[in-house]
């Protein structure tokens, strides 16, 4: 499973296939054809899905800005505050079943739940979770990124040497493969844990609550991973269920707005 980049998204395009089938009760194709008739007939979920797209890109080409800026490093003052607690953590849970497990779960089930939730709500027409998710992801990155450029924090492992780095244990080209997605000092806010906690507060709303149990759930066991897989401090992880908070929030409010705005299109026309 973890032999290569190509066997972890198979492994998350069967699992977002399976897992999408079971919530909708259809079969895998009509699920996927569904899917993709709705993006490619309407023009606004495929703007959206662009948009989505280019702002993910643009998370890319902020690790290329970010070597040519002059900011102070951060971490030492982070350090100062919890102390050693991410080590105590991982020193109080380690085992190598463990290990798998969260591992699976931070670079498998991570975007697995992502794209599991646009297919169902594509599916079942739930608009409102859909654009909601849409805006909410967008806020995400759009916040990060400045926090990113001018508010660098190296991951834990990196900083404090008492800690390891996990990750590599199960996936050992995780530095070669996956690294260029992230960069080291890209850990305040953690995304892993807004945009989780952003996938699961929207699911819960969502017209699927057997979703919302399952991202619930993930979330949960992916804000815990970043702990014990040697990565994130405390403090990533309140700002990242912070800003996850604020943009699922403000992503319904996106979402509402567009609706309603739509509504009046509609209204106006047919006088």
């Amino acid at each position: 499973m973890f032999q290569s980049m190509n066997t972890i998204i198979l492994t998350v395009a069967i699992l977002v296939i399976i897992i999408s089938s079971v919530l909708l009760q259809k079969n895998p194709y009509r699920t996927l054809k569904d899917m993709f008739v709705k993006l490619f007939s309407d023009k606004k979920y495929l703007l959206h899905f662009l948009a989505l797209f280019l702002i993910l890109y643009f998370n890319k080409i902020e690790q290329k800005i970010e070597k040519d800026l002059v900011v102070p490093d951060f971490t030492p003052m982070i350090h100062q505050w919890e102390g050693n607690i991410v080590y105590f953590i991982q020193q109080w849970f380690m085992n190598d079943s463990l290990t798998y497990l969260l591992t699976f779960f931070y670079v498998i089930i991570f975007p697995t739940m992502m794209v599991t939730s646009f297919i169902v709500y594509s599916n079942r027409d739930d608009d409102r979770s859909f654009y909601s998710l849409i805006y909410a992801m967008m806020l995400n990155y759009i916040i990060a990124i400045p926090f990113y450029l001018f508010f660098p924090v190296y991951e834990v492992w990196y900083y404090d040497p008492h800690v390891q780095f996990l990750i590599p244990k199960v996936y050992p080209n995780f530095e070669i493969e996956y690294r260029a997605l992230s960069g080291l000092d890209n850990n305040f806010p953690s995304l892993h844990t807004s945009i989780s906690v952003t996938i699961a507060l929207i699911a819960l709303r969502s017209k699927s609550k057997w979703l919302g149990k399952i991202t619930m759930f993930s979330a949960g066991v992916i804000i815990f991973s970043i702990f014990y897989l040697g990565i994130h401090w405390l403090s990533d992880m309140t700002a990242g269920i912070l800003l996850g908070m604020i943009a699922s929030q403000t992503g319904y409010i996106l979402s509402d707005n567009l609706s309603t705005n739509k509504q009046l299109r509609l209204s106006s026309s047919r006088r």
